[in-house]
């Protein structure tokens, strides 16, 4: 996983200002050297806007021209603002704010409430949705989980409309929001949900905005000080804007005009959140005088790729569709993305794993490859599969890396060998840096080879490989620098949040993905229902959905794997269909726009069970409608479909046989580090010690026994079954 654009790890700063521009295309270089007055850059995926602005900055401030304490540089992510910052301190150009809208409006709140409100800032809320329940609960209103999520939602986007509750009813209806309750009630709710927050003295996300907006608004004297303070801007991802945040950019600007934003309507994929393109669209409107560069050349993504991601977007409609740039692949050519239609959901996902273990076995570092999938609850599938395939991965949104106890932990032994390393007698054989580095850290648990399996103690291991793998490219980029030197940087980049790159395939929604790229990217359940989702019905929200797609397609630099499942479940009736969206750009699908058949069209498609082209592990038997053994209900729960049986039916589990295979599976996770249920979750085991098998051909046929498994423990759980002795697992008892 990288950033949206390669750069050298540790480059050495340009040594003067026209050196800032050596290596920029004419576009690029158009939009670095133009410093006075609105600018606007309309940037396709993968065309290196982020190098653009960077580079735009770092000119402009070692030419003189611009001071680093003038700019204001903004975006939307913490990563997306750290990566920013770091670029600009290897440009020579440090000392410049890069944040978010949120952290540079906290920023002036804390500092000047005091003088405009009095007192100190009310507490900042994490998260909101207790507080939510709390104000439900006032109300009398009963809201699941589910409900609570999605009226928390609402809470939020009516705040960055700038919606007040009694204005709520009527502004959904207009933005044809699809309400989770009935709007009045939500309206009653957000009422009750603000004089709560007022009453608790606390302060939530989007009151950071709408405070600093009215601090703004109110006193002119603060307004004036921010503007003294900031002369120039930058604001990457401007489609991504929201009514509040366009409104605290124009309180930051005054009357003035000195604006460079940056972004593509074609990846507007927030809207749900309130983000619009329209400040994007109309920036020419509202600056008549505005210089337009428009950033085409992509250099991410091989000319197969590019022609994909042009084909989604020629469907398009709709005012960001009628903006839409054709990108021009500047890499050399690649294969042809891959379509391929399973049976149904869990021989899709174990199809990605097992092609991405041959990727991986043919030399693929894993931290190149990305499965993409609409929704987080798609993630667990895909986690088991690629558990069962022995691939290690990681979670996007998941823990971040400087927050990991081994990292932590990690630093804490650098900094001290750093401030003590000449008693310490594990640095007395280091030469250098990375050995400096290996010796301490093979202290915490870092070894020069991985250890077996996918689970807690590998995720560990990765961790700490990354920090080796980080020091080695350090000492390569600064030849004798010292075990402190690496330690100053890797507190910067914990600042920054700039994460090194862990070696583990990435697991992340469409959504997160944006600003990143990899290798091989997996799009997943690219069925109609999913992609679109089912809730879409608007043509704008199906407009966006395709966006998303696009977004999605545009990750990938070399590899596209796309792939649709007919069934949910194993067994289940093959009703799905591929989406829309690919109708004419996958050979078979007949004309854009024609109804995709059901089944898929031959040409590039890979029909089947799931499996590919390559057959190394036993053929299952042909799944058929899975019933319930006892009461022969039909069975849809995959749970359920394990056990062959309802779950409320009576079990006629062996107890014998159930507890000795736990035992067993405690030992085999014990082994290789994994977590207990990447051996056999519960249901399997359950499923086993109630048919208790007598052969492999039987032992084959319950669902969870993926052949992998079958392979590796087959023969242990068959001698479990039959009573005999399984080694090792008498010594672990």
């Amino acid at each position: 996983m990288t950033a949206a654009t390669h750069s050298t790890l540790f480059p050495q700063a340009p040594d003067s200002a026209d050196a800032v521009l050596e290596g920029l295309d004419p576009e690029q270089r158009e939009v670095a050297t133009s410093l006075r007055g609105p600018v606007c850059v309309l940037a396709g995926a993968g065309t290196g806007k982020t190098r653009a602005i960077t580079h735009r900055i770092a000119y402009g401030v070692r030419a003189g021209i611009l001071q680093p304490s003038s700019v204001l540089a903004v975006t939307f992510t913490n990563r997306a603002a750290g990566e920013m910052r770091g670029r600009l301190r290897q440009l020579g150009a440090a000392g410049v704010q890069a944040r978010t809208f949120h952290s540079a409006a906290l920023r002036q709140l804390q500092y000047f409430w005091p003088k405009a409100i009095g007192g100190s800032l009310p507490r900042l809320v994490d998260r909101k949705i207790q507080l939510v329940a709390d104000a439900a609960a006032a109300c009398h209103l009963r809201l699941d989980r589910g409900e609570l999520r999605d009226v928390t939602a609402e809470i939020e986007w009516a705040k960055v409309t700038q919606t007040v509750p009694a204005d709520y009813a009527p502004a959904a209806a207009k933005a044809g929001r699809e309400a989770p309750r009935d709007a009045a009630e939500i309206a009653q709710l957000y009422s009750a949900y603000e004089d709560l927050k007022r009453h608790r003295g606390v302060i939530d996300f989007e009151d950071v905005l709408l405070l600093t907006v009215a601090v703004l608004q109110d006193r002119h004297d603060v307004a004036d000080q921010v503007r003294a303070q900031y002369q120039h801007f930058v604001v990457d991802e401007y489609q991504d804007v929201s009514p509040l945040q366009q409104r605290l950019l124009e309180l930051w600007l005054g009357d003035r005009d000195d604006l460079c934003v940056v972004g593509d309507a074609s990846q507007t994929i927030y809207s749900f959140t309130g983000a619009t393109p329209d400040h994007l669209l109309d920036f020419r409107v509202k600056y008549p005088d505005a210089t337009v560069v428009k950033l085409v050349r992509d250099y991410r993504s091989t000319p197969q790729v590019v022609r994909l991601a042009n084909g989604l977007l020629a469907q398009a409609r709709g005012r960001a569709a009628d903006h839409r740039l054709e990108l021009v692949s500047q890499r050399p050519a690649g294969p042809q993305p891959v379509f391929t239609e399973y049976t149904d959901e869990p021989a899709e996902a174990e199809g990605a794993a097992r092609r991405i273990r041959e990727l991986i076995d043919s030399g693929v570092a894993p931290a190149g490859i990305a499965v993409l999938f609409r929704t987080n609850s798609q993630s667990e599938t895909y986690e088991q599969a690629l558990a069962d395939a022995g691939v290690p991965y990681q979670l996007r949104g998941a823990e971040r890396f400087f927050d990991r106890p081994e990292v932590r932990k990690a630093g804490s032994a650098l900094r001290a060998a750093a401030r003590f390393g000449g008693n310490d007698h594990l640095l007395d054989d280091a030469v250098d840096l990375p050995s400096q580095v290996r010796a301490v850290l093979s202290g915490e648990g870092w070894t020069p080879q991985p250890p077996a399996g996918s689970g807690a103690v590998r995720e560990r291991w990765e961790s700490l490989a990354a920090l080796v793998a980080l020091a080695q490219d350090f000492a390569a980029a600064q030849p004798g620098a010292t075990l402190a030197a690496l330690v100053a940087e890797l507190d910067e980049r914990a600042s920054a949040q700039h994460a090194p790159t862990v070696q583990g395939v990435t697991l992340a929604s469409l959504h997160s993905a944006k600003g990143l790229e990899w290798d091989v990217v997996f799009l997943v359940g690219v069925a109609e229902g999913m992609m679109p989702i089912t809730y879409a019905k608007t043509d704008e929200q199906i407009e966006e959905e395709r966006r998303l797609l696009y977004v999605g397609v545009t990750r990938a630099r070399e590899r596209l794997h796309v792939s649709w499942a007919l069934a949910r479940s194993p067994g289940g009736r093959p009703n799905r269909r591929p989406s829309r969206f690919l109708q004419g750009l996958r050979s078979g699908s007949g004309p854009a726009g024609a109804p995709a058949p059901a089944g898929g069209g031959p040409g590039g498609v890979v029909r089947g069970s799931g499996r590919g082209t390559t057959a190394a592990a036993p053929r299952r038997t042909p799944r058929t409608v899975a019933r319930c053994r006892v009461c022969g209900r039909t069975l849809t729960d995959a749970g359920e479909m394990k056990l062959m049986r309802c779950e409320d039916c009576p079990s006629d589990m062996d107890e014998g046989v159930y507890e000795r295979l736990r035992e067993w599976r405690a030992v085999q996770a014990g082994r290789s580090g994994q977590p207990a249920f990447c051996v056999f979750t519960d249901k399997t085991l359950m499923a086993i010690a109630e048919s208790v098998p007598e052969d492999e051909h039987e032992l084959a046929r319950i669902p969870g026994v993926g052949a992998r498994k079958f392979n590796r423990y087959g023969a242990d759980v068959l001698a479990i079954c039959a009573g005999r002795d399984v080694g090792g697992l008498d010594e672990a008892d």
